[in-house]
């Protein structure tokens, strides 16, 4: 008798085992693709600015204002976008989200001066409110709570994927200068939009809103999924977090957007004055710059697998995030107070791979216990808030380089706040 059991229970979690295999192929290269491009078309203008800057007659703060005023957008709209999907399914909500934010991305040619630079910068916010989000939501759909921090890292991997290709990919495209009458800058927004208006209409055709829409999972699988992901949402204790107020006024969602935000801050001060840093400290041309670009993004990726596998196979969740937002604090600061560049760059990639490794972990917290409309409205708020820094680090980078003449003031304050983050997180209770 007790070897019947036994062999019921492999034989469930050979099931589960297969149904969770077949998910991650499924989903994860596709999401993944989009987030890439998705990224690409929210950092490129860190590229762009190598030449777009003098063309447009953007000062130091006009280029951190505008390029960082794409979270305003992404802010005020990333609550609803959330509901939105939640309400009309995944397939049709993130379809609109790429094809809008592809035409929005093309149309940064039309920038003529700070102002329609900061203009356009918004409605790219706007455009693409509600996508990484959505996707986080959309793999409580899919994927058991133990499961979720290596599927986030892997989707995560694709933000490197951007700066690892993307960066030689811009390079490249800023040498376009001159062709069919148009600046490099604008054969770079032109390219790097386009895909993501192709990629939302595939979408439309391939993705589902669901395990019990999902034609290609065998019945067998598929109700495994179901029913186990049934049963976690049915835990009494998580029957007071499934609610829309849960989500909008629970105070660790609160705590966790204050994390957010600081690690946020610091990260987009970075990755939008990396290029611009890495010329200072090489004085190299615009196509080597983006290959040294590249560099932390590499590393950084391998660093968000590492971490996202060893957070899942352990189910310490605060630790690793803490852990990773101290790495990238000392990774900032050690930047500016070490004299050879290639030391500085070294350091600069230390800090890349905490600031990019914190978000998997992270995101395993609010998923952990948020259900229904208060994961819906939690996560998208935990988002929105958390992505106001990055106006704030970006704002504070253009600044304090208009002010002081160097990047390293501004690499210090955010060291800060990525400290002050690492700190955060640990005061989180561990029941989240």
């Amino acid at each position: 008798m007790v070897g019947v059991e036994r062999l019921a229970i492999d034989s469930t979690a050979d099931l589960g085992a297969r149904a969770i295999r077949r998910v991650r192929r499924r989903l994860i290269p596709f999401l993944a693709l989009l987030y890439f491009v998705a990224y690409l078309d929210r950092v490129n203008v860190g590229f762009a600015a190598l030449q777009m800057n003098s063309a447009l007659g953007l000062s130091p703060l006009d280029y951190g204002r505008g390029a960082g005023i794409f979270f305003l957008g992404y802010f005020l709209f990333e609550v609803p976008s959330n509901l939105a999907l939640a309400r009309l399914g995944a397939r049709i909500w993130i379809a609109r989200i790429a094809i809008v934010w592809g035409i929005v991305s093309m149309a940064m040619v039309l920038a003529v001066g700070p102002a329609s630079f900061a203009l356009l910068r918004f409605l790219l916010g706007v455009a693409e409110a509600g996508f990484f989000p959505g996707v986080v939501l959309y793999f409580t759909y899919w994927f058991p709570a133990r499961e979720r921090a290596r599927a986030l890292g892997q989707f995560y991997t694709a933000s490197m994927a951007a700066g690892i290709i993307g960066s030689p990919l811009s390079g490249l495209l800023l040498q376009m200068r001159g062709v069919a009458g148009l600046d490099g800058w604008q054969w770079l927004f032109l390219a790097e939009g386009l895909p993501a208006l192709i990629l939302g209409i595939v979408a439309l055709a391939y993705l589902d809103d669901g395990p019990g829409a999902a034609r290609w999972l065998p019945p067998p699988e598929k109700a495994w999924l179901i029913e186990t992901l049934a049963a976690e949402g049915d835990r009494p204790a998580d029957a007071r977090h499934a609610t829309l107020r849960a989500g909008l006024w629970s105070p660790q969602v609160w705590l966790l957007s204050a994390v957010m935000f600081l690690i946020v801050t610091s990260g987009y001060g970075f990755s939008f004055f990396l290029p611009q840093i890495v010329k200072r400290l090489s004085g190299a041309s615009d196509l080597e710059v983006a290959m040294w670009t590249a560099v932390p993004f590499l590393v950084a990726a391998i660093g968000i697998v590492i971490v996202a596998a060893h957070s899942d196979r352990t189910g310490e969740r605060r630790w690793h995030v803490a852990g990773c937002g101290a790495l990238a604090a000392a990774g900032l600061a050690a930047s500016t107070a070490i004299a050879p560049p290639i030391a500085a760059f070294v350091a600069l990639a230390c800090a890349a791979i905490g600031l990019y490794a914190f978000i998997p972990p992270f995101w395993s917290l609010p998923t952990a216990f948020l259900r229904g409309a208060g994961a819906a409205a939690g996560i998208g708020l935990i988002n929105s808030v958390g992505n106001l820094g990055g106006f704030t680090g970006p704002y504070l980078m253009g600044w304090m380089q208009g002010v002081s003449g160097d990047f390293r003031i501004g690499l210090r304050v955010l060291a800060a706040s990525a400290l002050c983050s690492a700190l955060a997180v640990l005061t989180i209770r561990k029941a989240a």
